[in-house]
């Protein structure tokens, strides 16, 4: 069982010294810090465990979004059969259209990547910061090498 946070060992806390009421202090500090990783770790396994079941449930969902797929594509053929296509058009259809649909995500894909911008705003910043940060330390260090002379007339006067 935890032990109490606060421990009282007289009614006043005049004949405790500092040095105890500081180490009391620090040993209670440390107890709470190891709860609160003890918490910290039983939340943490919590949340991947939810994860894992969430990716796994997620993975079966795709598999069957996928035969989905498929039925629906031979749904698709021999629907197109029933209109008088035959057979092996219908199917040809069914993968033209399928390749149809490849090619416009793709493409899709391949424009958003294109406009990916890479950071640039992030990587413009940092670089004007630091910039900012150099031209600072040179002008303190251009200071500072002109201050020991300065000190130097204050000793003599």
């Amino acid at each position: 069982m935890a032990e109490p946070a606060v421990r009282r060992t007289s009614a006043s806390g005049a004949d405790q010294s500092i040095g105890d009421l500081v180490s009391v202090a620090a040993r209670d500090i440390s107890q709470l810090v190891r709860y609160e990783l003890d918490l910290a770790k039983l939340e943490l396994k919590d949340d991947v465990k939810r994860a894992g079941i969430g990716a796994a449930l997620m993975a079966i969902g795709g598999f069957v979004a996928c035969m989905v797929l498929v039925v629906l594509c031979f749904a698709f053929a021999y629907g197109l059969n029933t209109l008088g296509i035959w057979l092996w058009a219908s199917f040809l259809i069914v993968a033209g259209t399928l390749v149809l649909l490849t090619g416009i995500a793709m493409l899709v894909g391949v424009m958003l990547m294109r406009r990916m911008t890479g950071l640039s705003k992030t990587r413009r910043s940092l670089t004007d910061g630091l910039s900012v940060l150099r031209r600072r330390s040179k002008a303190t260090a251009a200071a500072k090498a002109a201050d020991p002379a300065a000190k130097a007339g204050a000793r003599a006067g």
